[in-house]
């Protein structure tokens, strides 16, 4: 699995909402991605599989 999991879809499999995940990714507390800013605007990157390992679910 490669590429990055959009914000909604991390949100939908973590059962919480998209800003939490934001915030938790600005805050470097997950384990599963990053967040970067540039000039005023945040930009994520969540890996599949890190998110997979940490949710417990399997994705196709």
């Amino acid at each position: 699995m490669s590429g990055n999991i959009k914000i909604k879809e991390a949100a939908r499999i973590l059962g919480k909402s998209e800003q939490f995940i934001r915030i938790g990714l600005q805050q470097n507390i997950f384990p599963f991605g990053y967040a970067v800013k540039m000039s005023s605007v945040w930009t994520y990157h969540i890996s599949p599989k890190k998110l997979e390992d940490y949710a417990g679910e399997v994705k196709e």
